[in-house]
């Protein structure tokens, strides 16, 4: 249950990156993060007010605060970082977040077998190869590596404390209803703030509303990945969930190849096969 709860979260997110990214060619990235993740707030809270969540209401919640906040923080770190680049060497990094809650996992007395080990150590270094590494051309602003760590800090932190919001199904949904919650405040906060130093937050053309289910898509599917995260995590080793969930950027790059046309790198397609033999080692472990 793990290994596909886990494997499910690596596709939505994937998935759900890939959609953001494509929207945020035509539409400001904070404005395409407040409006996926408003929709995501209307979607949750009638789930919420239908399942009877607010009875799970408690201290545990703070967890969900917390990720709400660490969230759009590590995102907007992750979009500047891509925009100084290289991309390729951005987006690898920006997958080492997986440390975080791995370390947990090993703090609170979660000991993987040697099969697991092993698969942990190939799916990691296939997630980043997946991504596309430049090993030649311009040096890296040292703004740029700083920033896409505060980033992959952010992702791994917004995985151990989703994990933590929870414990009953009901409970989750209430979570990631505050984590949303927070997720806009914090998000509507920084756009206005951008709008204020004079960024445009819309496009020359106004409002997407053909955009509006892309955006609906981007920002339930991170919710459902947020929620298949944490059910792996609460029914398995953390160490497996996490990494198994990090598989989103081989989902990403596939997508892109089948939908944009853009070919894979060889140590891409490498990356891929490996994050692919990681996956067997960890689900047979």
């Amino acid at each position: 249950m793990t290994a596909l709860f886990a494997l499910a979260t690596s596709l939505l997110w994937g998935l759900a990156d890939f959609g953001g990214g494509l929207l945020t060619r035509r539409v400001p990235a904070l404005t395409v993060v407040v409006v996926s993740q408003s929709i995501a707030v209307v979607v949750l809270g009638a789930v919420v007010v239908a399942t009877g969540g607010w009875s799970e209401a408690g201290p545990q919640l703070w967890f969900a605060v917390a990720a709400g906040l660490v969230g759009p923080v590590a995102m907007l770190a992750f979009y500047k970082a891509l925009a100084l680049g290289p991309m390729g060497v951005v987006s690898p990094l920006g997958s080492i977040g997986v440390a975080v809650p791995v370390g947990v996992g090993l703090v609170l007395g979660e000991r993987p077998g040697l099969l697991q080990f092993v698969g942990i150590l190939v799916a990691v270094a296939g997630v980043c190869l997946a991504g596309g590494p430049q090993f030649r051309g311009a040096p890296v602003q040292r703004q740029a590596v700083a920033l896409t760590l505060l980033a992959a800090f952010g992702f791994g932190a917004v995985m151990a404390l989703i994990a933590e919001a929870s414990t009953t199904l009901t409970g989750l949904f209430l979570a990631l209803f505050v984590q949303r919650v927070t997720n806009v405040a914090a998000g509507g906060l920084a756009l206005y703030v951008s709008v204020r130093r004079g960024a445009p937050a819309l496009p020359a053309e106004g409002f997407p509303w053909r955009s509006l289910p892309a955006l609906a898509f981007v920002g339930l599917a991170d919710v459902a990945a947020n929620g298949t995260y944490s059910i792996a995590a609460q029914h398995g080793p953390v160490t497996v969930a996490a990494v198994l969930a990090s598989l989103y950027p081989v989902v990403t790059a596939v997508a892109a190849r089948g939908v944009l046309r853009e070919r894979l790198r060889a140590v891409q397609a490498a990356g891929a096969g490996l994050a692919l033999v990681g996956t067997v080692l960890l689900a047979s472990g």
